[in-house]
């Protein structure tokens, strides 16, 4: 009697075992690679809302695998910085280039990011003062504008920068993102009698060697090819 047990558990184990393996299945689907290029939402808005902002930056990543991708930003900015003491306008240009790591387990085909990343900046510019005042006695209001009109070229600066942010899929290919950004300055070429109080790309310099910033981006994936993964999936 006791064998017949054995056997009848036997078998239902058996049974149970290919029960639970017609339940899942290997499924395999592609993952894209390619160029993600795009622009900053928020640079684009403040040259309309701001009058003494005008500025545009491109924004592009490209997948290397299944969680790094090479990213890079290049824009200009024009600024002009009103202060209780003086007046001055900045316009340069800039680059940045470094390395997204997104840390979100997708689903199957999606292609959304959390990630984390780092960059290196450079920037090349020019200030001009507009103008400044001074304190002078013998005026009832004790100080006078004085208007310069100086130009301070050829300078520059290189910083580090530490990243966190998302990316979303809206429609097919369409991505809406968001980062914040912590500055660090590595280099900054100063010019004789003033100071890189703003520093396109960078922003402004008043804190010292840190700094912040963030972007709103909408992009645009450009597949190139694609790599096969498999994984399991229930019934």
């Amino acid at each position: 009697m006791l064998r017949y047990i054995f056997s009848l558990t036997l078998l239902c184990v058996s049974l149970l075992g290919n029960a639970q393996t017609k339940d899942t299945a290997k499924v395999m689907y592609p993952e894209r690679y390619g160029l993600r290029l795009g622009a900053d939402l928020h640079k684009i808005a403040r040259s309309f809302y701001e009058k003494n902002y005008r500025g545009f930056e491109v924004v592009g990543d490209y997948r290397l695998t299944k969680r790094f991708y090479i990213a890079g930003e290049l824009g200009n900015e024009d600024k002009t910085v009103d202060d209780d003491r003086l007046n001055f306008t900045t316009k340069g240009t800039y680059f940045k280039v470094g390395f997204d790591y997104n840390s979100f387990e997708n689903w199957l085909d999606m292609e959304n990011m959390i990630y984390v990343g780092m960059r290196y900046g450079v920037s090349s510019f020019s200030h001009t003062l507009n103008n400044y005042k001074i304190y002078d006695p013998t005026n009832y209001y004790g100080e006078n504008i004085v208007l310069s009109g100086e130009e301070f070229s050829g300078l520059n600066a290189s910083w580090l920068e530490v990243i966190g942010g998302i990316k979303a899929e809206l429609f097919n290919n369409v991505y809406l993102g968001f980062s914040v950004r912590l500055h660090y300055l590595v280099s900054n070429k100063k010019p004789d009698g003033f100071d890189n109080l703003f520093i396109p790309g960078y922003n402004r310099t008043y804190d010292g060697k840190f700094g912040a910033g963030f972007n709103y981006t909408l992009s645009y994936f450009i597949p190139i090819y694609k790599k096969n993964k498999t994984t399991n999936e229930k019934k």
